[in-house]
């Protein structure tokens, strides 16, 4: 799956810079481009629900299969035909070390609240995945063909871009971990229910992404960007005030709010790396983008659910610390609190209502914190897009500062 993801999602954006050479029509493009992931976020919750209120869990793989056979039939008949003639060979070497580098490090912020943040095999295994992306960053200045041309980040349009790109998800999938467990547990909605609880956010990327062109148009890519993530920041406040006691209606307006934020700085910021690369070139630009998106993401998802974590465990073991509780029902209550609600439910009575209770508040602090950072996140990033962004579209720039725009190849995956 990650697999035909990674050769999918960066053809797509190549396939419409190649289309689209307007910026402007490249600008509106990129903008329904991003607004059918709003479309994907609302049906993916809601139909992998229903089938889990009907079927058992592999058919949420399942209902992909027919999808995914439908897409490539389209592709291989409607979507034309475009590659980089010159491409060099494939740079296994680097791919081999991102892949290495990334997976340690997100194994040590994963692993981090269960074996203690200054755990040295914690410590170790994240020096070593940072020590492997410096090499990643060395081997790819130095080599004939590089998978990623770091020149390109010499380009504030490029390298502010991605970045922000990145800064968007870190907030909005961080947000979206922690939302699907506070509803289902704290609020005690179904799968189901808490899949359509997310639609507000989903929806609001599907209709403010196709609008972000207008905005662009108006301010430009800078204060767009910037503005998408102080939004998204703002939603990460909002619903970082939230306790075991508030109810949906409590946190509806910040959910909203990261859909709109991510709808207009992910539009803006993509069609800023698009469009800051030589036509050759757009395969690579289009790979690092979504490349930069899903790290984002995945470091979202650790860093936030760490923290959260690591929070709720601190709370969940003062509190039982004074009842000797038995190893095997400590580990299963600081696990989750899914399954600290699980024990509570065993337990029952005025015990297992406390230990629901007190779960149920540990997760909302924990919570509180993971979106607090994550809101600082997006607010360096508005710094990051006022500061180093350009305002208008100067064409394309050359990567390396010559005078002709000419670079050499850096892909051989195009």
């Amino acid at each position: 799956m990650g697999i035909g993801g990674a050769m999918m999602m960066p053809s797509t954006l190549a396939i419409i810079t190649n289309l689209f050479s307007d910026s402007g029509e490249r600008q509106r493009a990129i903008g329904l481009w991003a607004g059918t992931t709003g479309v994907g976020i609302a049906l993916g919750p809601i139909v992998g629900g229903l089938l889990l209120s009907r079927f058992w869990w592999g058919s949420v793989f399942l209902i992909n299969v027919p999808v995914a056979v439908l897409g490539a039939v389209l592709a291989l008949r409607l979507v034309p035909e475009s590659r980089n003639l010159a491409a060099l060979a494939p740079d296994f070497t680097g791919a081999l070390m991102s892949i290495a580098g990334l997976g340690l490090l997100l194994w040590s912020l994963i692993e981090a609240p269960a074996r203690g943040w200054t755990s040295p095999l914690v410590l170790a295994v994240g020096a070593a995945g940072l020590a492997t992306l410096a090499l990643f960053a060395a081997w790819e200045h130095r080599s004939s063909h590089p998978m990623l041309d770091m020149r390109f980040f010499r380009n504030r349009r490029f390298s502010a871009a991605v970045a922000s790109v990145g800064l968007v998800t870190f907030g909005l999938f961080g947000a979206l971990f922690a939302l699907t467990q506070y509803l289902q547990f704290s609020l005690g909605y179904s799968a189901l229910q808490a899949g359509l609880r997310v639609l507000p956010a989903a929806g609001a990327i599907a209709v403010v992404a196709p609008l972000s062109t207008v905005l662009v148009r108006v301010v430009g890519t800078k204060v767009t960007v910037a503005a998408g993530l102080l939004i998204i920041g703002g939603g990460l406040w909002q619903i970082s005030t939230a306790s075991a006691a508030t109810t949906f209606a409590g946190i509806v307006v910040g959910i909203i709010m990261l859909g709109g934020g991510a709808g207009l700085a992910i539009p803006s910021a993509t069609e800023s790396v698009m469009g800051s690369l030589p036509g050759d070139h757009v395969g690579v630009g289009s790979a690092a983008n979504g490349a930069f998106l899903q790290v984002g993401g995945a470091l979202g998802v650790a860093i936030i659910g760490s923290l959260l974590n690591t929070r709720y465990q601190d709370i969940m073991s003062g509190a039982l610390a004074p009842f000797h509780v038995p190893h095997s029902v400590m580990a299963a209550v600081l696990g989750s609190i899914g399954s600290a609600l699980g024990v509570a439910g065993h337990v029952g009575g005025y015990l297992g209502a406390e230990l629901a209770h007190v779960s149920k508040t540990a997760f909302a602090s924990g919570m509180e914190l993971g979106l607090e950072v994550g809101a600082a996140v997006a607010m360096a990033g508005v710094v990051i897009a006022l500061l180093a962004l350009p305002s208008r579209e100067n064409g394309h720039q050359p990567a390396d500062g010559d005078e002709t725009g000419t670079t050499r190849e850096a892909t051989g995956s195009q």
